[in-house]
């Protein structure tokens, strides 16, 4: 098993891309933090050397309060160019992740998919990378800025009184015990915060996609309690975490703080009676004492966010552990013949459950194959095997003699096209949902295309024409329309091999003609292998398999599959309402 890194490091590995900005945020941070700290210093030598002796001079006076002013004004400008430089990499680095992310999404095996709700992959690349982005953009910034402001403020404190500095140095280890303890703690209920919200989002995704349903089968209640039960068990998380910080947040370093305070007051009024400590001594090491707490408290602020955000990342890298396919490589593959061969296949999406068994057939070059029976006899997933979604448990299939497993995942489908049952158009115009921005098809080529199905006349008809923008999948089109761009996108493309997925069974019988001219035009000279649901559709198919529970029950084409009368004939006949049998 290889040994992944820790979360810690991989998220330092994105800084480290940015190390040059990092660290020229942090010399000027250092500046601003040395700007600010020299503030009590100077107030100190005012009191001390100007105002507790008497002197009417004011000149010095003047000089040190410019100088003050100066170092004011020199932490306000630094501050907002470390802060400008550490927050734009953090954007930068997120924008990086998320590209990662969504790119290696791309790759994933098909399982991941059909066993996780698409709200909770949204939320992956949504919610948690931008939980991340307030690791980089609030904590690394706080915990960077409190940690020199601490080690400044400890300078000084030694400085002014070591004695007393000494006593002080025992708060950094107090603190760091309430924080180890407030992190072990609140990451379990922070964890279960993050796992309910994806599930939410599964739910807002899958319900309002599935609102005519809801509605038609009056199912809001139900919905809403389904809702309310994933809601109310990330309020009662939430509200323990909130418990947690208020417990060991800002009230402990306030009492600490406030006890602190007291016994340095207590030592100063203790030496004082011995005139050994000075006024302005005093005033700068209270004001530096007040100044320990204001790092420690912002740090306790972040560190929900710096917990949430190493929850969301681990959620994240584990999705980007996942094997995935190379995209990037492409096989130098000739153009194939296309000549389809299914060798004794079997499948199963789960182990034991095979949804194909010892299938086997050949599609040579311009035949088409059709594939026919009820929902749930393995047609799909025929199809899905061709294209590389998985793998055959069982068996081979090969392409021209090639076992496709041997391809590389963009050589096996550069030469194949797809047309879907519901077939889906992109937020674009007409011309970019043909072309699919593919450089080597031309303006001229999705014309010709779009002419070849039949399509090109109510284009034409359109406002703008093939500069006409797509809304909502489509939804300004007919189904009919949608289908013609589908398959001019295939003819496009021009595949060696055309799959057609119930390509014609959403479609009114009032368009089915013109379908099936765009269809012919389609698989005119390529193999096309094709999922009917319409049997009308497929009587001049070359080779017809009618799959019965994973299995190829009878093959061959129309006429001689009439003749046998068996199940295809039975079918075809309760479809022409010439019979009642019921095919089981």
């Amino acid at each position: 098993m290889i040994n992944k890194p820790s979360t810690t490091r991989r998220l330092i590995s994105y800084a480290l891309v940015y190390k040059f900005r990092i660290i020229g945020a942090l010399l000027i941070l250092c500046c601003a933090v040395g700007a600010e700290l020299g503030g009590p210093y100077i107030t100190k030598t005012i009191i001390d050397q100007h105002l507790s002796t008497g002197t009417r001079e004011m000149a010095p006076v003047l000089k040190l309060l410019g100088l003050y002013m100066g170092l004011l004004l020199t932490a306000s400008i630094c501050n907002f160019a470390q802060s400008y430089l550490l927050q734009s990499t953090a954007l930068q680095i997120i924008k990086n992740m998320r590209m990662d992310l969504m790119q290696h999404i791309q790759r994933i095996s098909l399982r991941y998919f059909d066993n996780t709700p698409i709200g909770q992959v949204v939320s992956r690349i949504a919610n948690d990378t931008e939980a991340v982005r307030d690791l980089f953009m609030s904590f690394m910034a706080t915990f960077v800025v409190s940690m020199m402001q601490l080690a400044g403020i400890f300078v000084a404190l030694f400085i002014l009184d070591w004695h007393l500095a000494l006593f002080c140095l025992v708060l950094p280890p107090i603190f760091a015990l309430i924080m180890t303890i407030h992190l072990k703690y609140s990451k379990i209920f922070i964890t279960i915060m993050r796992a309910r919200l994806s599930d939410m989002n599964a739910m807002i995704n899958e319900s309002i996609v599935v609102m005519p349903i809801i509605q038609a089968f009056r199912r809001e209640k139900v919905t809403l309690e389904e809702f309310e039960v994933l809601n109310k068990d990330r309020y009662v998380n939430q509200l323990k975490q909130f418990r947690i910080f208020s417990l060991s947040s800002r009230n402990i370093v306030g009492t600490i703080g406030s006890l602190v305070t007291a016994m340095v007051i207590w030592y100063f009024g203790r030496e004082s009676l011995q005139a050994v400590i000075s006024f302005g001594v005093f005033y700068a090491f209270i004001d530096y004492l007040g100044r320990i707490f204001q790092p420690i408290i912002g740090i306790f602020d972040q560190l929900t966010n710096a917990q949430r955000a190493f929850v969301s990342a681990d959620k994240v890298f584990t999705i980007m552990d996942m094997e995935g396919q190379d995209v990037e490589k492409t096989d130098q593959v000739s153009r194939p013949e296309g000549i389809v061969k299914f060798d004794n296949v079997t499948f199963a999406y789960k182990e034991g459950e095979n949804v194909l068994k010892h299938i086997t057939f050949e599609a040579r070059k311009g035949e088409t194959v059709a594939l026919v029976g009820h929902t749930g006899s393995g047609k799909s997933s025929i199809l899905n095997l061709l294209l590389g979604f998985y793998e055959p448990g069982e068996g081979s299939i090969t392409i021209d003699g090639r076992d496709i497993r041997t391809m590389s995942k963009q050589a096996l489908r550069k030469h194949m096209g797809i047309v879907l049952q519901d077939p889906f158009l992109f937020a674009g115009d007409i011309k970019f949902n043909v072309s699919l921005y593919n450089e080597d098809i031309s303006l001229d080529r999705v014309k010709s295309a779009l002419k070849d199905v039949g399509a090109a006349p109510f284009i034409e008809q359109l406002p703008n024409g093939y500069d006409e923008q797509v809304v909502e999948r489509g939804s300004t089109l007919s189904s009919g329309q949608r289908q013609l761009i589908s398959f001019a996108r295939a003819l496009a493309f021009d595949p060696s091999i055309l799959i057609l997925d119930e390509a014609t069974a959403s479609i009114d019988s009032e368009t089915e003609g013109m379908i099936q001219q765009a269809l012919q035009v389609v698989s005119e000279g390529r193999t096309t292998l094709v999922i009917a649901h319409r049997l009308s559709t497929i009587r001049d198919a070359d080779q017809i398999l009618v799959l019965h529970r994973g299995e190829i029950a009878e093959r061959g084409n129309h006429e001689t599959l009439m003749a046998l009368g068996g199940r295809y004939a039975k079918m075809y006949q309760l479809q022409k309402g010439e019979g009642s049998a019921v095919v089981s």
